[in-house]
C-alpha cells in the first residue's frame, strides 16, 4: 500500500521500505541528520499510514470507556488522551490516540498495522446509540516534530499553536493535535487524502526537514516510548510495559480490567526496560539476547544507535526483580557480549 504522498517521497529523496504492508520512507537526507534536525529545529513524518476512526451517538463515551483503559468519559472538547485496548487476558491489543471533538464525537487514531483488526474489534462489541466509521482511507496525516514547530504552525494556521501538549483543533475539515512521538513539541496535522500533497509543500516551505521511519524509531526510543507488535504484545499488559498510568481502575469495567486487578495484587513478573550500552558496539536491534548474571533472560524488543547520547540502546522486557535503574546486563549481539544497564525512561533528556 502507498500513501498518497508517495510520489512527493521519491521526489525529495525518500528511500522507500515496506512498514506493516505500505511503502514508506525510511531515510532521505540520512537518519543521523534527521535526527538533529527535530531535536534542534523541526522535522515532518508522513504518519498517513496511520488509522482514523470516528464515534458518536449519546453512548460514544461510555462505550469506548467499557473498551478503553484511559477515563475517555472525563476528557473535555478539544482534548486528546493516551489510550489502550486490551484483550480479556489485559494482553495489550493497540494503542492509541482519542480526541474529544464534540460531547458525544470522538477521533481515535489508531496503528496502521491493526487498522483491520482493530476496527473488527469494536463493531464486534458495537452497542445499540453508537456509531462507528473507520474512515481511514479518507485521510492523511503528517506530523511536525521540533522546537520550531510553533512557527511552522503559525506560518500554516496564521494563529499560535496551543502550549499544552494533548490539545485537539479543528480547522476546516481538518484536525489538529499537539501530541507526537518524539518528545519533542509538535504537532499532528490529519487533513482529507486529497490535501495531502498541498500540505506536505507548505510544510517543507514552512522549514521543516522531511524525515523517515529511520529517525522517527531512533527518536521514540531515546525517549522510551513504546512501538506496538515490538514492545508491546496482546502476551504482555499494560502494568508489565509501565504503562500502568493510563489505566484507570476507578472506571466500572472495561475490557481486561479483571485480569489486570489480578496481576496488580499478586505483582508483575517482568518489566519493559530501557537499556543503555555502556561501551562501543554495533546499532543495537529487536531480538537480540539479553543476559544477567551471565544467564540469558530476555532478547530486545527494539534497539537502535542514539544519535543524541552516542551509544547503543534498547527496550526488553526483563523479570521484576532485575528491572531497575542501575542494574547490569549484557546485550549479545552476532555472538559477542557488550555491557549495558537498565536505564530509567526516558533516555535522553534535554539540557536545561
Amino acid at each position: 500500500m502507498r500513501t498518497p504522498l508517495f510520489e512527493a517521497h521519491l521526489v525529495a529523496g525518500g528511500r522507500m521500505v515496506d512498514f506493516a504492508g505500505w511503502e514508506m520512507p525510511v531515510q532521505y537526507s540520512g537518519i543521523l541528520d534527521e535526527h538533529q534536525a527535530v531535536r534542534e529545529s523541526s522535522g515532518v513524518f508522513d504518519v498517513s499510514h496511520m488509522g482514523e476512526f470516528f464515534v458518536s451517538g449519546a453512548w460514544g463515551a461510555a462505550w469506548l470507556d467499557s473498551l478503553l483503559t484511559n477515563n475517555v468519559a472525563s476528557l473535555d472538547r478539544g482534548h486528546a488522551c493516551y489510550s489502550l485496548m486490551l484483550n480479556e487476558r489485559g494482553g495489550v491489543i493497540d494503542d492509541l490516540i482519542v480526541c474529544r471533538l464534540g460531547g458525544e464525537e470522538f477521533l481515535l487514531v489508531v496503528n496502521a498495522s491493526m487498522i483491520a483488526e482493530d476496527a473488527g474489534w469494536m463493531k464486534a462489541r458495537l452497542r445499540e446509540g453508537v456509531v462507528f466509521e473507520n474512515r481511514s482511507a479518507d485521510f492523511a496525516a503528517l506530523a511536525v516534530q521540533g522546537p520550531a514547530a510553533g512557527e511552522i504552525f503559525g506560518a500554516l494556521f496564521g494563529r499560535a499553536m496551543p502550549a499544552e501538549r494533548n490539545r485537539v483543533l479543528e480547522i476546516g475539515e481538518d484536525f489538529v493535535v499537539t501530541t507526537g512521538y518524539t518528545g519533542e513539541k509538535g504537532f499532528e496535522w490529519i487533513m482529507p487524502s486529497a490535501e495531502a500533497t498541498e500540505s506536505w509543500r507548505r510544510v517543507l516551505e514552512a522549514g521543516a526537514k522531511p524525515c523517515g521511519l529511520g529517525a522517527r524509531d531512533t527518536l521514540r526510543l531515546e525517549m522510551g516510548y513504546p512501538l506496538n507488535g515490538s514492545d508491546l504484545s496482546p502476551d504482555q499488559t499494560p502494568l508489565e510495559a509501565g504503562l500502568g498510568i493510563f489505566v484507570d481502575f476507578t472506571k466500572p469495567s472495561f475490557v481486561g480490567k479483571e485480569a489486570l486487578v489480578a496481576q496488580k495484587a499478586s505483582g508483575v513478573p517482568r518489566r519493559l526496560c530501557a537499556l543503555k550500552v555502556m561501551e562501543k558496539s554495533p546499532p543495537m536491534r529487536p531480538h537480540y539476547p539479553v543476559f544477567l548474571d551471565g544467564a540469558r533472560v530476555a532478547e530486545t524488543t527494539s534497539g537502535a544507535y542514539s544519535p543524541s547520547l552516542g551509544c547503543g540502546i534498547a527496550m526488553a522486557c526483563l523479570p521484576v526483580e532485575f528491572a531497575r535503574p542501575g542494574q547490569e546486563a549484557a546485550i549479545e549481539v552476532r555472538g559477542k557480549k557488550f555491557r549495558a544497564c537498565v536505564h530509567k525512561k526516558p533516555l535522553y533528556q534535554k539540557a536545561t
